[in-house]
Protein backbone atom coordinates (compact mmCIF):
# COMPACT_ATOMS: atom_id res chain seq x y z
CA UNK A 1 0.00 0.00 0.00
CA UNK A 2 1.51 3.44 -0.69
CA UNK A 3 0.43 6.70 0.95
CA UNK A 4 -0.98 9.47 -1.84
CA UNK A 5 0.46 12.61 -1.87
CA UNK A 6 -1.63 14.72 1.01
CA UNK A 7 -1.51 18.06 0.19
CA UNK A 8 -4.23 19.72 2.71
CA UNK A 9 -3.04 17.50 6.03
CA UNK A 10 -1.96 20.44 8.72
CA UNK A 11 -1.72 23.56 6.66
CA UNK A 12 -5.30 23.71 6.19
CA UNK A 13 -5.47 24.19 9.90
CA UNK A 14 -2.57 26.21 10.78
CA UNK A 15 -4.27 29.41 10.35
CA UNK A 16 -7.72 28.95 12.21
CA UNK A 17 -8.69 28.42 15.72
CA UNK A 18 -10.96 25.67 14.01
CA UNK A 19 -12.87 24.52 10.86
CA UNK A 20 -15.78 22.44 11.04
CA UNK A 21 -16.10 19.77 8.22
CA UNK A 22 -19.73 17.80 7.74
CA UNK A 23 -18.36 14.59 6.79
CA UNK A 24 -21.46 13.95 4.78
CA UNK A 25 -21.67 17.26 2.75
CA UNK A 26 -25.22 18.64 4.00
CA UNK A 27 -26.14 21.21 6.46
CA UNK A 28 -26.88 20.27 10.23
CA UNK A 29 -30.24 19.98 11.50
CA UNK A 30 -31.73 22.26 13.31
CA UNK A 31 -32.16 19.35 15.99
CA UNK A 32 -29.77 16.66 16.55
CA UNK A 33 -32.14 13.85 16.87
CA UNK A 34 -35.45 13.95 13.92
CA UNK A 35 -39.15 12.17 14.27
CA UNK A 36 -37.45 9.58 11.79
CA UNK A 37 -34.76 8.06 14.49
CA UNK A 38 -31.94 10.06 12.35
CA UNK A 39 -28.98 10.84 14.90
CA UNK A 40 -26.59 14.02 14.36
CA UNK A 41 -23.45 13.22 16.18
CA UNK A 42 -20.20 15.34 16.44
CA UNK A 43 -16.67 14.69 16.73
CA UNK A 44 -14.16 16.97 17.91
CA UNK A 45 -10.59 16.53 17.62
CA UNK A 46 -7.37 18.00 16.53
CA UNK A 47 -4.32 18.35 14.26
CA UNK A 48 -5.17 15.91 12.30
CA UNK A 49 -5.99 12.09 13.33
CA UNK A 50 -6.71 10.56 9.52
CA UNK A 51 -10.20 10.85 9.70
CA UNK A 52 -11.42 11.89 6.44
CA UNK A 53 -14.51 12.53 4.97
CA UNK A 54 -14.49 9.62 3.06
CA UNK A 55 -13.51 7.41 6.56
CA UNK A 56 -16.75 9.01 8.07
CA UNK A 57 -18.68 8.52 5.04
CA UNK A 58 -18.29 4.62 5.51
CA UNK A 59 -19.57 4.52 9.29
CA UNK A 60 -22.71 6.56 7.54
CA UNK A 61 -23.06 4.25 4.67
CA UNK A 62 -23.19 1.43 7.16
CA UNK A 63 -25.48 3.73 9.84
CA UNK A 64 -27.74 5.50 7.16
CA UNK A 65 -29.70 7.22 10.38
CA UNK A 66 -26.41 8.62 11.39
CA UNK A 67 -25.10 11.97 10.33
CA UNK A 68 -21.16 13.17 11.80
CA UNK A 69 -20.61 16.40 12.05
CA UNK A 70 -16.32 16.85 12.74
CA UNK A 71 -15.15 19.91 14.05
CA UNK A 72 -11.27 19.78 14.14
CA UNK A 73 -9.52 22.50 16.61
CA UNK A 74 -5.94 23.55 15.17
CA UNK A 75 -3.98 22.62 18.03
CA UNK A 76 -4.32 20.54 21.41
CA UNK A 77 -3.64 23.44 23.34
CA UNK A 78 -7.16 24.72 22.04
CA UNK A 79 -9.14 21.35 22.83
CA UNK A 80 -7.54 21.39 25.70
CA UNK A 81 -9.36 24.89 27.09
CA UNK A 82 -12.03 23.86 25.26
CA UNK A 83 -12.24 20.29 26.80
CA UNK A 84 -11.62 21.40 31.09
CA UNK A 85 -13.95 24.45 30.14
CA UNK A 86 -17.15 22.59 29.27
CA UNK A 87 -16.36 18.62 30.60
CA UNK A 88 -19.32 18.15 32.90
CA UNK A 89 -21.45 20.65 31.88
CA UNK A 90 -23.06 21.64 27.92
CA UNK A 91 -21.31 22.25 24.79
CA UNK A 92 -19.02 19.48 23.93
CA UNK A 93 -19.57 17.34 21.02
CA UNK A 94 -20.31 13.96 21.79
CA UNK A 95 -17.04 12.69 21.15
CA UNK A 96 -13.90 14.41 22.23
CA UNK A 97 -10.89 13.73 21.46
CA UNK A 98 -7.93 13.83 23.84
CA UNK A 99 -4.26 14.42 23.59
CA UNK A 100 -1.64 11.97 25.80
CA UNK A 101 0.00 15.03 27.46
CA UNK A 102 -3.15 15.85 29.09
CA UNK A 103 -5.06 12.44 29.84
CA UNK A 104 -3.98 11.99 33.01
CA UNK A 105 -5.34 15.52 33.85
CA UNK A 106 -8.97 14.26 32.19
CA UNK A 107 -8.57 11.01 34.12
CA UNK A 108 -9.47 13.15 37.37
CA UNK A 109 -12.63 13.60 35.71
CA UNK A 110 -13.19 9.70 34.65
CA UNK A 111 -17.05 9.62 36.14
CA UNK A 112 -17.84 12.58 33.67
CA UNK A 113 -17.07 9.97 30.98
CA UNK A 114 -18.81 6.96 29.55
CA UNK A 115 -17.04 3.67 29.45
CA UNK A 116 -15.73 1.92 27.07
CA UNK A 117 -17.91 -1.40 25.66
CA UNK A 118 -16.92 -4.35 27.29
CA UNK A 119 -16.15 -5.74 23.72
CA UNK A 120 -13.69 -3.55 22.08
CA UNK A 121 -11.38 -3.85 25.52
CA UNK A 122 -8.34 -5.70 24.93
CA UNK A 123 -7.48 -4.09 21.29
CA UNK A 124 -4.69 -1.81 22.72
CA UNK A 125 -1.48 -2.14 23.75
CA UNK A 126 -1.24 -3.04 27.26
CA UNK A 127 0.28 0.60 28.40
CA UNK A 128 -2.13 2.20 26.02
CA UNK A 129 -4.93 0.80 27.64
CA UNK A 130 -3.99 0.92 31.23
CA UNK A 131 -3.43 4.52 31.00
CA UNK A 132 -7.24 4.52 30.39
CA UNK A 133 -8.15 2.94 33.08
CA UNK A 134 -9.93 4.48 36.56
CA UNK A 135 -9.37 3.65 39.89
CA UNK A 136 -12.80 1.78 39.52
CA UNK A 137 -11.23 -0.29 36.74
CA UNK A 138 -13.66 1.50 34.39
CA UNK A 139 -11.94 1.89 31.11
CA UNK A 140 -13.13 5.35 29.34
CA UNK A 141 -10.32 6.04 26.93
CA UNK A 142 -10.75 4.95 23.39
CA UNK A 143 -7.04 4.70 22.20
CA UNK A 144 -6.32 6.33 18.66
CA UNK A 145 -2.45 6.42 17.89
CA UNK A 146 0.79 6.34 19.74
CA UNK A 147 3.77 8.51 18.34
CA UNK A 148 6.90 6.19 18.17
CA UNK A 149 9.61 8.54 16.78
CA UNK A 150 11.71 7.76 13.77
CA UNK A 151 14.19 11.08 12.28
CA UNK A 152 12.79 12.52 9.11
CA UNK A 153 15.56 14.23 6.88
CA UNK A 154 16.06 15.69 3.98
CA UNK A 155 18.04 13.55 1.59
CA UNK A 156 19.35 16.18 -0.62
CA UNK A 157 20.28 18.78 2.22
CA UNK A 158 22.37 15.83 3.47
CA UNK A 159 24.22 15.04 0.60
CA UNK A 160 25.03 18.98 -0.12
CA UNK A 161 26.97 18.52 3.26
CA UNK A 162 28.66 15.74 2.47
CA UNK A 163 26.45 13.08 5.00
CA UNK A 164 24.98 10.02 3.98
CA UNK A 165 21.77 10.21 1.96
CA UNK A 166 20.22 6.27 2.11
CA UNK A 167 17.90 5.75 5.20
CA UNK A 168 20.50 2.56 6.26
CA UNK A 169 23.15 4.80 6.15
CA UNK A 170 21.11 7.89 7.80
CA UNK A 171 20.08 5.25 10.59
CA UNK A 172 23.68 4.34 11.44
CA UNK A 173 24.91 7.56 11.36
CA UNK A 174 22.76 8.78 14.15
CA UNK A 175 22.33 5.41 16.17
CA UNK A 176 23.70 6.30 19.70
CA UNK A 177 23.10 8.33 22.23
CA UNK A 178 22.22 12.52 21.62
CA UNK A 179 25.65 13.63 22.41
CA UNK A 180 26.57 11.59 19.18
CA UNK A 181 23.24 13.33 17.27
CA UNK A 182 24.47 16.66 18.31
CA UNK A 183 27.68 16.16 16.99
CA UNK A 184 26.24 15.35 13.74
CA UNK A 185 24.18 17.86 13.67
CA UNK A 186 27.14 20.47 14.39
CA UNK A 187 28.79 18.93 11.72
CA UNK A 188 25.81 19.86 9.43
CA UNK A 189 25.71 23.40 10.38
CA UNK A 190 29.89 24.05 9.98
CA UNK A 191 29.58 22.32 6.59
CA UNK A 192 26.46 24.58 5.41
CA UNK A 193 25.98 27.24 8.12
CA UNK A 194 22.43 26.29 8.21
CA UNK A 195 20.47 25.03 11.16
CA UNK A 196 20.38 21.26 11.28
CA UNK A 197 16.79 20.30 13.46
CA UNK A 198 13.61 22.32 13.14
CA UNK A 199 13.30 23.26 16.71
CA UNK A 200 14.89 23.03 19.76
CA UNK A 201 11.84 22.15 22.23
CA UNK A 202 11.30 19.27 20.05
CA UNK A 203 14.38 18.24 21.45
CA UNK A 204 13.04 18.66 24.75
CA UNK A 205 10.41 16.49 24.35
CA UNK A 206 12.18 13.70 22.92
CA UNK A 207 14.31 13.49 25.74
CA UNK A 208 11.85 13.92 28.24
CA UNK A 209 10.03 11.44 26.66
CA UNK A 210 12.43 9.17 27.77
CA UNK A 211 12.74 9.47 31.27
CA UNK A 212 10.01 7.52 33.38
CA UNK A 213 9.89 10.22 35.95
CA UNK A 214 9.35 14.02 34.70
CA UNK A 215 7.55 16.50 37.04
CA UNK A 216 5.41 14.47 39.71
CA UNK A 217 5.49 11.00 40.70
CA UNK A 218 2.58 8.77 40.35
CA UNK A 219 2.10 9.04 44.31
CA UNK A 220 1.42 12.96 43.22
CA UNK A 221 4.20 14.03 44.36
CA UNK A 222 5.45 16.94 42.31
CA UNK A 223 9.31 16.66 41.65
CA UNK A 224 9.78 19.06 39.01
CA UNK A 225 12.27 21.16 39.99
CA UNK A 226 13.98 18.33 41.71
CA UNK A 227 14.36 16.21 39.03
CA UNK A 228 18.13 16.18 37.93
CA UNK A 229 17.43 14.59 34.77
CA UNK A 230 14.59 17.21 34.04
CA UNK A 231 17.21 19.62 34.85
CA UNK A 232 20.33 18.12 33.00
CA UNK A 233 17.20 17.83 29.95
CA UNK A 234 16.79 21.84 29.85
CA UNK A 235 20.96 22.49 29.82
CA UNK A 236 21.35 20.05 27.34
CA UNK A 237 18.73 21.32 25.29
CA UNK A 238 20.03 25.14 25.62
CA UNK A 239 23.67 24.04 25.15
CA UNK A 240 23.22 21.00 22.21
CA UNK A 241 19.72 22.16 20.88
CA UNK A 242 18.96 25.43 20.77
CA UNK A 243 22.76 26.40 18.49
CA UNK A 244 21.53 23.93 16.07
CA UNK A 245 18.02 24.43 15.52
CA UNK A 246 15.76 27.12 13.04
CA UNK A 247 13.32 28.00 16.00
CA UNK A 248 12.24 27.22 19.59
CA UNK A 249 9.07 25.70 19.20
CA UNK A 250 6.75 24.43 16.28
CA UNK A 251 3.17 25.10 14.86
CA UNK A 252 3.90 28.57 13.67
CA UNK A 253 3.08 30.12 10.13
CA UNK A 254 7.01 30.44 9.57
CA UNK A 255 7.77 26.74 10.87
CA UNK A 256 5.33 25.20 8.67
CA UNK A 257 6.57 27.32 5.52
CA UNK A 258 9.99 25.94 6.67
CA UNK A 259 9.57 22.21 5.62
CA UNK A 260 9.43 23.33 2.04
CA UNK A 261 12.24 25.98 1.83
CA UNK A 262 15.68 23.84 3.61
CA UNK A 263 15.51 25.79 6.29
CA UNK A 264 16.59 23.07 8.16
CA UNK A 265 17.72 18.94 7.49
CA UNK A 266 15.91 17.00 10.09
CA UNK A 267 13.36 16.43 12.27
CA UNK A 268 12.30 14.37 14.75
CA UNK A 269 8.97 12.59 13.32
CA UNK A 270 6.21 10.72 14.93
CA UNK A 271 4.17 8.90 12.67
CA UNK A 272 1.61 11.43 12.59
CA UNK A 273 4.52 14.42 11.83
CA UNK A 274 4.53 12.80 7.99
CA UNK A 275 1.32 14.39 7.29
CA UNK A 276 2.61 17.35 8.45
CA UNK A 277 5.67 17.40 6.40
CA UNK A 278 4.31 16.06 3.52
CA UNK A 279 0.92 18.48 3.58
CA UNK A 280 3.32 21.79 3.68
CA UNK A 281 6.33 20.64 1.31
CA UNK A 282 4.31 18.85 -1.17
CA UNK A 283 6.18 19.83 -4.09
CA UNK A 284 9.62 18.91 -2.53
CA UNK A 285 11.15 15.29 -3.33
CA UNK A 286 13.98 14.88 -0.51
CA UNK A 287 12.13 14.35 2.28
CA UNK A 288 13.13 10.77 3.76
CA UNK A 289 12.73 8.46 7.30
CA UNK A 290 15.54 6.84 8.69
CA UNK A 291 14.62 3.76 11.46
CA UNK A 292 16.36 5.66 14.13
CA UNK A 293 16.09 7.50 17.48
CA UNK A 294 18.74 9.61 19.81
CA UNK A 295 19.18 7.41 22.84
CA UNK A 296 16.67 3.81 21.57
CA UNK A 297 13.24 4.96 21.50
CA UNK A 298 10.47 7.31 22.37
CA UNK A 299 7.23 8.03 21.96
CA UNK A 300 5.69 11.26 21.30
CA UNK A 301 2.16 12.09 21.20
CA UNK A 302 -0.80 10.21 20.52
CA UNK A 303 -4.44 10.48 21.85
CA UNK A 304 -7.58 8.89 23.27
CA UNK A 305 -11.73 9.20 21.99
CA UNK A 306 -13.68 10.22 25.50
CA UNK A 307 -17.49 10.37 25.31
CA UNK A 308 -18.89 12.76 27.93
CA UNK A 309 -21.81 10.70 30.23
CA UNK A 310 -23.89 13.71 29.58
CA UNK A 311 -24.04 13.82 25.97
CA UNK A 312 -27.33 13.39 23.80
CA UNK A 313 -26.22 10.28 22.35
CA UNK A 314 -23.91 8.17 24.51
CA UNK A 315 -24.82 4.77 22.92
CA UNK A 316 -24.27 6.21 19.32
CA UNK A 317 -21.47 7.72 20.39
CA UNK A 318 -20.01 4.96 21.69
CA UNK A 319 -20.52 2.74 18.92
CA UNK A 320 -18.82 5.12 16.56
CA UNK A 321 -15.93 5.54 19.11
CA UNK A 322 -15.42 1.96 18.76
CA UNK A 323 -15.42 1.71 15.31
CA UNK A 324 -13.02 4.50 14.95
CA UNK A 325 -10.32 2.94 16.92
CA UNK A 326 -10.99 -0.64 15.92
CA UNK A 327 -7.95 -2.20 14.19
CA UNK A 328 -9.10 -1.64 10.56
CA UNK A 329 -9.69 1.59 10.75
CA UNK A 330 -6.47 2.65 12.83
CA UNK A 331 -4.68 1.37 9.64
CA UNK A 332 -7.15 3.25 7.20
CA UNK A 333 -6.50 6.33 9.48
CA UNK A 334 -2.23 5.65 9.11
CA UNK A 335 -2.66 5.67 5.52
CA UNK A 336 -4.45 9.08 5.34
CA UNK A 337 -2.07 11.07 8.24
CA UNK A 338 0.45 9.00 9.29
CA UNK A 339 -1.19 8.36 13.17
CA UNK A 340 0.43 5.06 14.31
CA UNK A 341 -2.17 2.40 15.59
CA UNK A 342 -2.27 2.01 19.12
CA UNK A 343 -3.82 -1.46 18.38
CA UNK A 344 -1.86 -4.96 18.63
CA UNK A 345 -3.51 -6.62 16.47
CA UNK A 346 -2.96 -4.08 13.41
CA UNK A 347 0.45 -5.05 13.49
CA UNK A 348 -0.18 -8.15 11.84
CA UNK A 349 -2.46 -6.79 9.01
CA UNK A 350 -0.46 -6.79 6.04
CA UNK A 351 -2.07 -3.28 4.66
CA UNK A 352 0.09 -1.79 7.69
CA UNK A 353 3.08 -4.02 7.61
CA UNK A 354 3.76 -3.66 3.50
CA UNK A 355 3.05 -0.27 3.70
CA UNK A 356 5.25 2.32 2.22
CA UNK A 357 4.79 6.17 1.49
CA UNK A 358 5.61 7.54 -1.88
CA UNK A 359 6.07 11.23 -0.65
CA UNK A 360 8.92 9.93 2.03
CA UNK A 361 10.91 7.96 -1.01
CA UNK A 362 8.45 5.21 -0.67
CA UNK A 363 9.91 4.74 2.54
CA UNK A 364 8.12 1.61 4.26
CA UNK A 365 6.65 3.39 7.02
CA UNK A 366 4.51 0.31 8.53
CA UNK A 367 7.57 -1.16 9.08
CA UNK A 368 9.72 1.55 10.21
CA UNK A 369 6.44 2.84 12.24
CA UNK A 370 6.26 -1.21 14.17
CA UNK A 371 10.26 -1.14 14.94
CA UNK A 372 10.36 2.05 16.75
CA UNK A 373 7.24 0.80 19.01
CA UNK A 374 9.25 -1.90 19.87
CA UNK A 375 12.37 -0.43 20.58
CA UNK A 376 9.59 2.24 23.60
CA UNK A 377 11.05 0.92 26.60
CA UNK A 378 9.54 3.72 28.92
CA UNK A 379 6.51 5.53 28.98
CA UNK A 380 7.07 8.37 30.60
CA UNK A 381 4.60 9.31 33.37
CA UNK A 382 2.51 12.35 33.10
CA UNK A 383 0.80 13.35 36.12
CA UNK A 384 -2.25 15.63 35.79
CA UNK A 385 0.10 18.96 35.71
CA UNK A 386 2.34 17.87 33.09
CA UNK A 387 1.10 20.07 30.34
CA UNK A 388 1.34 23.03 32.70
CA UNK A 389 5.14 22.05 33.58
CA UNK A 390 6.03 21.04 30.35
CA UNK A 391 4.81 24.21 28.28
CA UNK A 392 6.09 26.08 31.12
CA UNK A 393 9.73 24.88 30.65
CA UNK A 394 9.20 25.03 26.87
CA UNK A 395 9.09 28.26 27.41
CA UNK A 396 12.07 28.85 29.69
CA UNK A 397 13.68 27.31 26.44
CA UNK A 398 12.12 29.97 23.89
CA UNK A 399 13.32 32.49 26.19
CA UNK A 400 17.30 31.67 25.78
CA UNK A 401 16.49 31.06 21.93
CA UNK A 402 15.00 34.88 21.76
CA UNK A 403 17.77 35.87 23.93
CA UNK A 404 15.22 37.27 26.25
CA UNK A 405 16.79 35.45 29.09
CA UNK A 406 20.40 33.73 29.91
CA UNK A 407 19.89 30.13 30.76
CA UNK A 408 20.75 30.05 34.47
CA UNK A 409 18.28 33.10 34.63
CA UNK A 410 15.34 31.19 32.20
CA UNK A 411 15.48 28.34 34.54
CA UNK A 412 15.13 30.19 37.86
CA UNK A 413 12.08 31.97 36.20
CA UNK A 414 10.73 28.47 35.50
CA UNK A 415 11.17 27.54 38.90
CA UNK A 416 9.87 30.63 39.81
CA UNK A 417 6.52 29.61 38.26
CA UNK A 418 6.27 26.17 38.30
CA UNK A 419 6.01 26.67 42.75
CA UNK A 420 2.70 28.45 41.59
CA UNK A 421 1.56 25.17 40.41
Amino acid sequence: MKLSRRTTAIAAVAGAASIALLASGCAPSADAEDDGGNVELSIATFNDFGYTDELLQEYMDENPNVTIVHNRAATSNDARANYFQKLGKEGLADIEAVEVDWFTEAMQYSDLLAEVPDSAKGRWLDWKEAAATDADDRLVGFGTDIGPQGVCYRSDLFAAAGLPTDRADVAALLDGDWTNFFDVADQYKAATGKPFIDSANSVLQGIVNQLETAYEEPDGTIVATENADIEDAYNTVVERAVPISAYAGQWSDDWFASMANGEFAAMLCPGWMHGVISGNAPEVTGWDIADVFPGGGGNWGGSYLTVPANGKHVEEALKLADWLTAPEQQVKAFANAGTFPSQSEAYEDEDLTGFTNEYFNNAPTGEIGIARAEAVTVATFKGPKFFQFHDALQNAVTRVFDGVEDQQTSWNTWVTEVSAF
